[in-house]
């Protein structure tokens, strides 16, 4: 437990220890938002990476490739096809932020909609739908720390010591802001995902010539996927790629991250960086999970096997060092989501109806990420047996605002109208479906009710856009707006005048 305990320890001291280096005073909002826009590709590659992949990916999706096998993969393609929509949105994105100096997801829907309205129904649904899983994120930890003490804590008590330690670590989230968050990215997404898949790489050629472990020792089941007759129904993969591609960029704290780069292309060169280490550690992690699942152990519990196998290949010590990189990828994970959701309290619903001067938006935004820390480490302590279904259901919702988003980003014709009333009608309709009419999803072939509801949103968007088409000034604007993003030279301060309407 010493060992266990002690690497642990060492490991959030050099955290805290970088950031007290790099700590410095933040000259605007802008600065402690979106980190003054000045970080190049390596640290926006490492920094998505350790937003984008949670602790939980060792224990949950470990779980399900150790269980159910090549399914399992559903996680690494919907990965790879982020990185790319990341690639295609990079250069619109970016210009428009630093342009028009947006800090948030919900300032761009407000840019690009001219509408006030739309940027608080977009962050109270980003807020609301990322709480869930910040508070799954914090009970993780829990199930952390009790291996970490080779059983000698009991659930409650572990998790009560993990939420004390994350809410430790949000002490320099709330002081530095995203500066603080892109920089710790850095070191522990070396960790993470780095040295995690370096260990993963190991565990699996131990599996293989310690235990006899290979893809053709496994069971047929492992190599299935859902098809007609199954329970899931045979679009079930399908929804789950299409669902997890479109909703990583719905993500507030995935979204912010187009905002930090230093140029566009940093942010292309970050998701080119992103790619290669995605796919290695992602392809790593299944596979590891598939040739565990000749353990007993294993078998039993899956959930559980990268501590299981950790501790049963090199005993304590490496199972400290599982511990450790999985307190790293969920560091990551938990700050993004904290700082993201402080910004868009401050700028678009406290900012968006009263004015606030630089200093009041980060008393604000620091205000309000205390109290989302303090919230979420109470919820995080209570026994909510509804929580994961909540947080499914929080994903449903959040896809909603694909939509306005990407119609948005790549249409001209797209309105505030459409994309408000689609989006509340799609979230409606998500948010019924899994609650009240779970049977009707049976009937669906494993269409989910989050892409019926997206469905639902799309048409009202586009029967919009067409019923009620822009007047003559708004359609100058959305030209004027697109014509700065498609500029080579981002120097025409006229036609930046001319979209900045807002």
């Amino acid at each position: 437990m010493i060992i266990t305990f002690g690497l642990m320890l060492a490991f959030f001291a050099v955290i805290v220890l970088i950031l007290q280096l790099t700590k410095r005073k933040d000259q605007s909002f802008t600065d402690y938002a979106v980190g003054g826009r000045s970080f190049n590709a390596k640290f926006q590659a490492m920094s998505f990476l350790n937003t984008w992949y949670p602790g939980a990916m060792f224990t949950a999706f470990g779980g399900l490739a150790a269980a159910s096998g090549v399914i399992s993969f559903y996680v690494l393609v919907y990965s790879l096809l982020t990185v790319v929509l990341m690639y295609a949105m990079a250069q619109r994105v970016w210009v428009w932020g630093k342009q028009f100096d947006l800090k948030t997801q919900p300032d761009l829907f407000s840019l690009r909609y001219n509408s006030k309205h739309i940027r608080t129904i977009a962050a109270i649904i980003g807020i609301i739908s990322g709480i869930p899983w910040l508070v799954l994120g914090m009970q993780a930890l829990g199930g952390l720390f009790q291996y970490m003490s080779l059983g000698t804590l009991s659930f409650s008590t572990a998790v009560i010591l993990g939420v004390l330690l994350i809410a430790l670590r949000q002490v320099w989230t709330v002081r530095m802001g995203m500066r603080g968050v892109v920089i710790s990215d850095m070191a522990q997404g070396i960790v993470a995902y780095l040295i995690g898949t370096l260990v993963l790489v190991g565990l699996i050629l131990w599996l293989i010539y310690e235990k006899g472990s290979s893809l053709s020792t496994l069971e047929p089941e492992m190599f299935s996927l859902p098809d007609f007759g199954s329970k899931e129904g045979p679009f079930y993969v399908f929804s789950l790629i299409l669902t997890g591609t479109v909703g990583g960029w719905c993500w507030p704290y995935i979204f912010v991250r187009l905002f930090t780069a230093d140029s566009v292309h940093s942010l292309k060169k970050s998701a080119a960086l992103a790619m290669p280490l995605s796919l290695v550690f992602g392809s790593a992690l299944l596979l590891f999970g598939m040739f565990s699942s000749v353990l007993p152990s294993v078998a039993a519990q899956p959930t559980d096997v990268w501590f299981l196998v950790s501790q049963e290949a090199g005993g304590v010590f490496l199972l400290g060092i599982a511990g450790v990189i999985l307190l790293a990828a969920s560091m990551g994970h938990i700050d993004g989501n904290i700082q993201a959701t402080g910004a868009q309290i401050a700028n678009d619903l406290i900012g968006n109806y009263r004015t606030l001067s630089h200093p009041q938006l980060i008393f604000v935004a620091k205000f309000g990420m205390v109290l989302l820390t303090a919230l979420s480490a109470w919820l995080a302590c209570m026994k909510l047996p509804t929580l994961f279904s909540l947080a499914v259901l929080a994903y449903q919702g959040i896809i909603q605002l694909a939509v306005p988003q990407f119609l948005g980003i790549f249409w001209k014709k797209g309105n505030a109208l459409g994309a408000i009333v689609g989006m509340i009608a799609g979230f409606v309709t998500a948010i019924t479906l899994e609650m009240g009419y779970v049977d009707i999803l049976g009937q669906t072939y494993g269409i989910t009710s989050g892409l019926i509801g997206l469905a639902v949103n799309l048409v009202i968007y586009i029967a919009a856009a067409y019923l009620v088409p822009h007047s003559g000034e708004e359609q100058s604007r959305v030209e004027a707006l697109f014509r700065v993003s498609d500029s080579k030279s981002q120097s025409h301060q006229q036609i930046v005048d001319t979209a900045n309407v807002r």
